[in-house]
């Protein structure tokens, strides 16, 4: 079909090409991550002219969408990703349903045919509104130049307010080569989102005496903690009341990993303290956090035992969604934990005999050293691995990781003391995600370490964004802990298939080395654990190169401790049980 321009009739007006761009740059936009085509072809020559943002030009637009979304989680901004029409709208709906399940702020923009074109199967049309309406906090349509401007403001507070989430924009091309005088708005008001944010004062204060009363008290985060920048409110209040503290996976540098009140993360592969104490807890303080299938395990065994549940979070469908919540409180985490502080202040409280006596059964629980494995077979352990990249890095790198055992072994080995550290595909869990994660944690952050964390099979997912790093001379490592398998699938089989090793194994990997070498990086072979600390080690002093590590793990080694699937808190497999 015919496309139709017209020349700038005035000095007012501007193509709604020029339009899009000048809303980025309203809203203070740094990178915008994409992959140009056919629909979008007005937008990028508008980029073209521009010099407010950088365009990184990524090798497919699930890494757009994936950097997009680390970028978001690594500065709390919201991320932007740019793609065409058909399939480049299509092939972003992984990265926006990963960005979805973990309430990160996005915006994405796609390409569509021209308006005319709708509905009739043209080239590389695609029902974007359709295809995405299940995993996008809001989209839309636009369907006139002048409505440009009012969209991309309502998307970008959509995207960062209330419970944050990806928000398309789906422009027809048309629509971009149009003329209109542009002026963004200096405000929002929409009559059907008016998402709360103080949390009310009556439950607030019924929380604190709880906690305040409470024999064994126990406080459980998630993501909300980072993503709504209440880490310093929930160090404050943990510790002015003496309480023991665990993250979720997604939740991890919330609250330091070192500090001795920190039980270690929670859940499948969650230690056995944190679990035990979830467990047997009186009053239950959850914030930020929203107890899933792989946090509390079965909720009828969560039930077998009773107590006081209070919750705090920015969406009201997530509170007593899966479990029954006695003090709901709706609001932003950060104000709520702010109040909460003001009141414990007040009360100036003082460790309880109970109290006491809960840290000493907590302290036996956090005995049986749930996360000890055994290193002495002359086989590198992938714990032993992240134990060291933690300490060569100080703990203060950027960690990606992609999905798996590896993920797992992260989350478990590396303590993270401060939030956005830890960047990884929870809800959704996503393989592929790790290294356009580490792009743009890299782009967010020039000067950092960031470590790519992933196994051969996550890694081959988007192995193709190696150019993309190259071009951008990213200087990301990449510590691959291959094992020959996809390692989580093979556990599983091993538990619950009696060893049927039904299509995990993987048997005609690349030689990583070369591999990372064709594209330009520094590639290294690591099979003994002597050499591993001195490879990372010479990794990380190559400030500004790529280094591509694979290091060959031990095949058999499982994650513990583990809750099957079906089985309560406490019904952990450990190591020790073997």
């Amino acid at each position: 079909m015919a496309e139709t321009s017209h020349p700038h009739q005035g000095s007012n007006q501007i193509t709604g090409a020029e339009i899009v761009i000048r809303c980025l740059e309203q809203e203070k936009v740094k990178f915008v991550f994409g992959y140009p085509g056919g629909a979008v072809l007005h937008i990028y020559d508008a980029i073209y002219k521009q010099d407010h943002f950088k365009h990184i030009l990524v090798r497919h637009e699930q890494a757009a969408v994936h950097a997009a979304d680390a970028y978001s989680r690594a500065t709390g901004e919201v991320g932007v990703a740019l793609v065409t029409s058909g399939p480049g709208a299509t092939n972003a709906i992984t990265g926006i349903a990963t960005a979805y399940m973990d309430s990160i702020p996005m915006v994405v923009i796609s390409g569509q045919v021209p308006v005319a074109a709708i509905g009739l199967d043209a080239f590389q049309e695609v029902d974007m509104v359709g295809v995405t309406r299940p995993c996008v906090k809001h989209n839309f349509l636009v369907k006139d130049v002048k409505d440009i401007a009012s969209t991309m403001k309502k998307a970008f507070h959509i995207a960062r307010t209330g419970r944050p989430g990806p928000v398309v924009v789906d422009i027809p091309k048309d629509i971009t080569a149009n003329l209109a005088e542009f002026a963004y708005p200096s405000t929002v008001e929409m009559r059907s989102y008016t998402p709360v944010t103080k949390g009310h004062s009556g439950q607030i204060k019924k929380a604190v005496k709880l906690l305040l009363e409470a024999e064994r008290p126990m406080v459980y985060t998630g993501g909300g903690v980072v993503l709504g920048n209440a880490a310093e409110l929930l160090i404050g209040l943990v510790q002015a009341l003496g309480l023991p503290v665990t993250n979720t996976l997604m939740g991890l540098g919330g609250y330091p990993s070192t500090d001795k009140q920190f039980l270690g993360m929670l859940g499948m592969h969650g230690t056995y303290e944190a679990n035990m104490a979830m467990h047997e807890c009186d009053v239950l303080l959850a914030v930020g956090a929203r107890f899933d299938d792989r946090v509390i395990g079965n909720p009828d065994h969560f039930y077998s035992k009773a107590r006081t549940i209070i919750h705090v979070d920015i969406d009201p469908s997530s509170i007593s969604k899966r479990v029954k919540v006695h003090v709901p409180i709706v609001g932003d985490v950060k104000s709520v934990l702010a109040e909460m502080n003001d009141l414990v202040l007040q009360e100036k409280p003082q460790q309880s005999p109970a109290l006491k006596a809960w840290w000493k059964q907590i302290d036996a629980w956090r005995g049986k050293k749930c996360l000890n494995y055994l290193n002495n077979n002359g086989l590198i352990k992938p714990q032993y691995v992240i134990e060291k990249l933690w300490e060569v890095t100080k703990g203060d790198a950027y960690v990606t990781s992609d999905v798996g055992q590896h993920q797992m072994w992260a989350a478990q080995y590396y303590k993270f003391d401060k939030p956005r550290r830890w960047i990884n595909s929870g809800g959704l869990g996503t393989m592929g995600v790790g290294l356009p994660y580490a792009m743009g944690c890299q782009f967010a952050n020039p000067d950092a370490q960031v470590a790519c964390i992933t196994g051969e099979g996550s890694i081959q997912m988007n192995i193709q964004e190696l150019s993309t790093c190259k071009q951008y001379h990213l200087p990301i490592k990449v510590i691959l802990l291959n094992n020959r398998y996809l390692g989580m699938v093979r556990q599983w089989q091993e538990f619950f298939y009696e060893n049927r090793y039904s299509e995990s194994y993987m048997e005609s990997l690349p030689d990583f080395v070369k591999l990372a070498e064709s594209y330009g990086h520094v590639g290294m072979k690591i099979e003994k654990p002597e050499d591993v600390e001195g490879a990372l080690t010479d990794a990380f002093a190559m400030k500004d190169r790529f280094v591509f590590m694979n290091f060959i793990t031990d095949q058999k080694e499982n994650v513990y401790p583990m809750i099957p699937n079906g089985k309560g808190l406490s019904e952990m497999i450990l190591a020790e049980d073997l």
